[in-house]
């Protein structure tokens, strides 16, 4: 039986770490966190609608269901000449047939970034913005900013959609306390349109949602520093803030970096349309992978690193290395697949977003949205615990 070491335990790793089972691979999975986190649905443990525990798995609890082996540890190098993998605790793996990168992304570093929290960050930062909320709402008034930045050697590593939703959110919770009129909310960002990877249309109907909410917009300026009281621009104008949620763009993880993995110039991991990690200078090529946040992703302007993305690279993973080891060659890719796909949750119904090379289109589901987005992230909890059976294609 082969050997598959997974470094990383988000939907990409997780997703390959189940399929590889399923092929009857002897699979490692190495996590620096005990729970797998649902980070979509992490956008209403701030206004106190799910709790902390609501976002998230067991590890071992999955481990068990699906019988892969689990190391909670993090992961001090990696070695590809070698084909090597160093443990913090000092565990090295040097045996594996295939190793799949799949650790995520680091974040871009701010002047001040610890005077702001973010929605993507740690998740325990979703408790801290739930005690700031919890704080402007006692004060009774105020001034809160959320916003997201960019990474200029990777425009894919944009997320802002967490921001928007969470944004929409606060707004709608204190809508419903009958205060929100106290407040002046703004959302921020370095970009002249920040939501234009979904399309002109989206676009435009987020403008008139922001219109229509008495909600603020701050684009264009880059970004110099988060002080505690607000943001300084380049221009030094300065956006007051009692309170900021910002969500840095993605970069390259700090392990990749140092290791002599290939990167692009944003430090992630080189791939191919297969997944298969550019090597060159050893004799272990087309062993190694790298799927979701941590890989780079090539193609078209708007394309954007998510989960529904990286749980297809994961299956399209899993399906190379049953080719390779078979000696084929009907490998699949991951171009033909990037698309933008999400419920933008409001907290009082939702918007479909959706965009490819072909089309691109904004729905709105006034109540339901925001159930269908709860009835996902119940369908994901189960799903990857196999209590429930999976949906084709989700």
């Amino acid at each position: 039986m082969k050997s598959v070491l997974i470094l990383g335990g988000g939907f990409a790793g997780i997703d390959a770490a189940i399929h590889l089972k399923k092929e009857n691979y002897n699979v490692t999975l190495v996590t620096d966190r005990d729970y797998f986190y649902i980070y979509p649905t992490s956008i209403w443990i701030p206004t106190g609608e799910s709790k902390f525990e609501d976002v998230c798995v067991d590890m071992k609890e999955l481990s068990s269901a699906h019988g892969f082996h689990l190391y909670v540890d993090s992961v001090e190098s990696i070695s590809a000449k070698k084909g090597e993998v160093i443990l913090s605790s000092g565990k090295i793996f040097n045996d594996y047939d295939h190793l799949i990168l799949a650790m995520g992304a680091s974040k871009m570093k701010h002047n001040g970034i610890e005077n702001t929290l973010s929605i993507c960050g740690n998740p325990e930062q979703s408790l801290a913005i739930k005690e700031k909320v919890d704080e402007i709402v006692a004060k009774g008034s105020g001034k809160i900013c959320f916003g997201f930045g960019g990474n200029p050697n990777d425009t894919s590593a944009v997320r802002g959609g967490p921001g928007f939703e969470l944004f929409f959110n606060v707004h709608n919770l204190l809508k419903k306390k009958g205060i929100r009129d106290n407040y002046e909310m703004t959302f921020f960002a370095p970009m002249d349109q920040p939501g234009k990877r979904m399309g002109p249309k989206a676009l435009s109907m987020m403008d008139k949602m922001f219109e229509m909410s008495n909600l603020k917009q701050h684009f264009g300026k880059k970004i110099k520093q988060f002080d505690e009281d607000g943001i300084v621009f380049v221009d030094d104008s300065k956006l007051e803030s009692d309170f900021t949620m910002f969500i840095p763009a993605g970069d390259g993880h700090q392990v990749i970096k140092d290791s002599d993995i290939p990167t692009n110039d944003a430090g992630f991991v080189k791939i191919d349309d297969r997944c298969f990690v550019e090597l060159t200078d050893t004799d272990r090529e087309h062993s190694i992978y790298a799927i979701g946040d941590i890989a780079s992703l090539e193609g078209y302007d708007w394309r954007a690193k998510q989960g529904h993305i990286a749980e297809v690279m994961a299956k399209n993973v899993v399906h190379n290395i049953k080719e390779k080891d078979n000696n084929g060659f009907a490998f699949l890719g991951y171009d033909e697949h990037l698309n933008i796909l999400c419920v933008m949750d409001t907290g009082d119904g939702a918007a479909f977003v959706y965009r490819d090379e072909k089309r691109a289109f904004m729905i709105p589901m006034p109540i339901v949205g925001h159930w269908l987005k709860k009835g996902w992230g119940y369908y994901c909890r189960y799903s990857k615990l196999g209590k429930i059976p999976r949906i084709p294609g989700m």
